[in-house]
């Protein structure tokens, strides 16, 4: 590198000359640059950027408007999460994998906690009311992805109507999460051993009306953008990347699935009782944005197929338990809030306190130390909106988790920007890294 005024124009370098475009005429800069023999313009996409849900940066380097080299740049949102659960108990993890993927917290509980129930031993005595539901709330979280991923992909190529019809629904599922569980996002709702609380009274028949308002609504967008000329233009053979490029880079989800390979682990390795639920795994051929939308389009009535089948099963299993029988490891479900809206109700303060000291100690210890883990490693995965979810947890034997890493969907696919977008047209960059979905909370986590 040569010694020259870093704000003067151009400036020789090792691997040619470099011209810093600080104003000035701009005509004269583009006669200098054209009397070079190669023309090498490097841009800074980001570090934000809203089509990825997060802070992620692409340094372009560009022939025109051809990207010639693309790479991703990450860390932007580090949270240590899966250094922070090393400090926690067993339970208390789940209030911070919960805020890792932020679109799809739901399917970071429920990994860990089968990650944690595999630990114990207690795979099996998970109760079949917890299992259902935790089926119910993941697929209502699917189309709540979904519908950002969709809304957001939509907008960034310039469809202003889709993102305001997602939204509108994604709204609803908000709502039936709140309803559950008090919260509309980063839940801490599962909870290993089963769930926190049973579902409220009337909440499957409120379900049922918007599994039957989402399949309607969903037409619209639908109507808007499927066979849409512009839409076609700049979705169709945009971001390629086919079967051996998937399975090189270690892709999974919507991506993988546009490849023609139908691997959805709720089929080839099932959990939480997937396997006696009927549904499709769609796929598609195209290996293109337009075949990530449709598929991701299409999985919304699979998910509403699977809402319909487990509100089935929940009027069946009513009155059953939510929470493993073993009061060692079962973390308090029968948690009740009080008239106030804060904290629990008296009746449930005066049900711990009045059954016997003995009980009320276990419970403030169950609470405060949390229950000992037997000493191992598991590793355990959902499908999740954007692919295979995994934990690897280890434990010494101790309350709390020795090591907690996630196979992180977001982090694998975004692999795949470069293959994606060398090549094409910068303009073509938003379709592609907006059709692998990333979540930075996820990739950074």
């Amino acid at each position: 590198m040569t010694t020259r005024d870093s704000y003067a124009s151009a400036t020789d370098t090792t691997e040619g000359r470099v011209y810093s475009v600080t104003g000035g005429d701009w005509d004269s800069l583009v006669t200098e640059i054209g009397q070079t023999k190669e023309e090498r313009v490097v841009v800074n996409m980001g570090p934000q950027h809203p089509s990825t849900h997060g802070v992620l940066r692409l340094v372009l380097e560009l022939e025109g408007e051809t990207i010639t080299e693309a790479r991703a740049g990450i860390g932007y949102l580090h949270t240590g999460i899966e250094k922070n659960t090393e400090y926690r108990t067993w339970t208390q993890g789940v209030t911070f994998v919960t805020r890792m993927d932020y679109l799809a917290p739901i399917f970071n509980e429920t990994a860990y906690c089968l990650g944690v129930e595999k630990l114990l031993g207690i795979t099996n005595d998970i109760p079949e009311r917890a299992s259902e539901i935790r089926v119910l709330m993941m697929e209502l979280n699917r189309i709540s992805s979904h519908m950002v991923a969709l809304g957001t992909g939509a907008l960034e190529l310039g469809a202003l109507s889709p993102m305001i019809f997602a939204f509108r629904e994604r709204e609803k599922v908000l709502d039936v999460f709140e309803m559950v569980s008090g919260l509309r996002m980063n839940m801490a709702y599962v909870r290993p051993g089963g769930v926190a609380q049973d579902l409220p009274k009337g909440a499957v028949a409120k379900i049922r009306e918007t599994v039957n308002e989402l399949r309607h609504n969903f037409k619209d967008n639908e109507k808007l953008l499927v066979g849409n000329t512009i839409w076609m233009l700049r979705t169709k053979g945009i971001g390629y990347l086919d079967l051996a490029g998937c399975t090189t880079l270690g892709i999974t989800g919507p991506v993988l699935r546009s490849a023609g390979m139908p691997w959805d682990l709720r089929k080839t390795d099932p959990y939480c009782g997937y396997e006696n639920y009927e549904f499709d795994v769609v796929t598609t051929d195209t290996c293109d944005v337009y075949g990530r939308f449709l598929i991701r389009m299409q999985e919304l009535e699979q998910s509403l197929r699977i809402i319909e089948q487990a509100c089935d099963k929940l009027d069946k299993s009513e009155g059953q338990p939510v929470m493993v029988a073993d009061k060692k490891i079962a973390w308090p479900s029968q948690l009740s809030v009080g008239s106030d809206g804060m904290g629990n109700s008296l009746e449930h303060i005066r049900e711990i306190m009045g059954t016997s000291m003995e009980s009320l100690i276990h419970h403030f210890k169950l609470v405060t130390e949390g229950f000992r883990v037997p000493a191992g490693q598991v590793y355990a995965a959902v499908e999740s909106p954007r692919g295979e979810t995994g934990v690897h947890l280890v434990s010494d034997g101790g309350t709390r988790p020795y090591r907690v890493h996630f196979r992180e969907p977001s982090f694998n696919n975004l692999q795949a920007t470069s293959a994606m977008a060398e090549g094409g047209m910068i303009a073509d960059v938003i379709g592609a890294v907006a059709s692998i979905d990333p979540v930075m909370g996820g990739v950074d986590r």
